[in-house]
């Protein structure tokens, strides 16, 4: 539990860095030590609720009181809030479906992955209609559509596998949410992206970019599943 704590808090880590330095070209500035601070209380808490959520934005509203361009508090805050909880958030969720079964880790990621790489392959061989030229000039409907069958068939016969008493509208719907959020998350991120005027949030992965290029999609998936598990009663 520990070393998975350490890596889990060490990718949050990175792509809270790459987080910092988008925001900083919006002119938020970075959100500096006691972003990572309370990113990392975010994953150290026995608890992750309103009450975290309340206390983050209350300390966002403090650190910025002291801004000498009063016009930027409240935006500075902004980002403040939505950089902890958009990048450590998801990495909780990670941790809860860690904890409720190895297995369901496993599955965000692998689904999300084989996803990308199904899109990225039909998309060069058969994409034709682009999905959102202004935001990611590469991405097609061919290719969404290939994510999505790669994403579901793999989730389905895994989960029939590593879980036979799941009922087939689970078996079927969580690969799709997983796909869909993160296909979601991908575009997300995009946006970030192109309102800084940047290509990649980073260097650090060579052909894939940064870190945050390479689990977008994932921060979007690993909260939907993990909330599809609460509700049906097999996560905490």
């Amino acid at each position: 539990a520990w070393l998975l704590w350490l890596v889990t808090a060490m990718v949050a880590v990175l792509c809270f860095r790459e987080y910092g330095a988008i925001a900083a070209a919006y002119g938020l500035g970075h959100p500096g030590p006691a972003g990572y601070a309370a990113g990392l209380l975010v994953l150290l808490l026995p608890r992750a609720d309103a009450l975290m959520i309340t206390l983050i934005c209350l300390l966002a509203l403090a650190l910025v009181a002291g801004s000498g361009d009063l016009s930027a508090a409240l935006p500075r805050a902004g980002g403040f809030l939505l950089g902890v909880i958009y990048i450590f958030g998801p990495w909780r969720s990670a941790l809860a479906l860690h904890a409720a079964a190895p297995r369901w880790l496993f599955l965000v990621l692998a689904v999300n992955w084989l996803g990308d790489t199904a899109a990225y392959y039909a998309g060069r061989a058969w994409g034709r209609h682009k999905m959102a030229p202004k935001l990611s000039p590469a991405k097609t409907w061919e290719g969404c559509a290939a994510s999505l069958a790669a994403s579901v068939t793999f989730g389905y016969l895994f989960l029939a596998w590593a879980m036979p008493d799941l009922n087939l509208a689970l078996r079927i719907g969580i690969p799709v949410a997983a796909n869909v959020a993160g296909q979601a998350g991908d575009l997300a991120e995009s946006v970030l992206k192109r309102g800084a005027g940047v290509k990649d949030s980073g260097r650090s992965l060579p052909g894939h970019g940064g870190w945050l290029d390479r689990v977008d999609g994932t921060l979007f998936a690993l909260p939907v599943v993990h909330l599809i598990l609460v509700a049906v009663g097999r996560a905490g």
